[in-house]
């Protein structure tokens, strides 16, 4: 008797391998729980992530799937060639390459030095291009992947004293746009996703400033902040089949933020 296929097959992860920067917390960490959940076998890799045992790795475990942990600093370009030399000799195939690493620093534009700069652009512009270059090359090769950025909500706005931040992510969406121009006729799917304000390590001093965690609040039709959690469903669906068509996209998880 055949099964007929239904829509949530297109969704699951199984067999799959998927690589994601920035794991060891916050939205990474959601990130990788939800891929596990849906199939996927997990490299795990960030500056500081222990390789032995880590809160990230018993999670996925938990969820039958295996855990494979690597630290790199994005910083660092030759960091992160080392990481891409082992981690593809280690794993030949890799199916999703989730672009979730990032960092930010605050101060003024007038005031903004160049070492601040410097480390937001390597890390958040330079490495995940690297990165998707190396890895997303294979994929062609093969003729399917995945390949989805963390951009932000400064993809589409300037923010506030931080213009090395606002620089790399309007760098990040058209980044999406130009590998999902070449790869998109050989089978690879490039997208993003831009999360609006989260409460996680990089939006605390906001959350912790009254005056700006009330205005920001203020503008949220979903009248909160958004929660790591909410990025399991838009990171499985676009590294599943289910978003085989979807390309140079760059899906906003804001709580309706943009729609304003």
């Amino acid at each position: 008797m055949n099964t007929v296929p239904t829509v949530l097959n297109t969704f699951s992860l199984s067999g799959k391998v998927a690589l994601v920067t920035g794991c060891k917390r916050g939205i990474g960490k959601a990130m990788a729980e939800a891929l596990a959940e849906a199939g996927a076998d997990i490299i795990g890799v960030s500056a500081n992530l222990e390789l032995e045992t880590s809160e990230v790795a018993t999670s996925i475990q938990a969820r039958g799937r295996k855990f494979y942990a690597y630290r790199a600093d994005f910083g660092n370009r030759a960091s992160v060639y080392s990481f891409i030399d082992q981690v593809k000799k280690d794993h030949p195939i890799i199916d999703i390459l989730v672009n979730n690493a990032g960092t930010i620093l605050r101060k003024p534009a007038a005031d903004h030095p160049d070492e601040y700069w410097d480390e937001v652009i390597a890390i958040n512009q330079t490495a995940p291009f690297i990165l998707t270059r190396e890895i997303g090359k294979d994929m062609v090769a093969r003729g399917n992947g995945k390949v989805i950025f963390t951009a932000s909500l400064l993809t589409f706005q300037g923010g506030v004293n931080v213009p090395g931040y606002a620089a790399s992510k309007g760098a990040v969406g058209s980044l999406v746009k130009a590998f999902a121009n070449e790869w998109a006729s050989k089978g690879v799917n490039v997208n993003a996703i831009a999360p609006g304000y989260i409460a996680t390590d990089n939006t605390e001093a906001l959350r912790n400033d009254p005056i700006r965690s009330q205005s920001i609040l203020d503008r949220i039709p979903a009248a909160r902040w958004g929660e790591a959690a909410d990025f399991k469903g838009p990171v499985v669906f676009l590294s599943s089949a289910a978003a085989n068509y979807i390309h140079g996209t760059i899906l906003t998880v804001d709580g309706g933020w943009m729609g304003r």
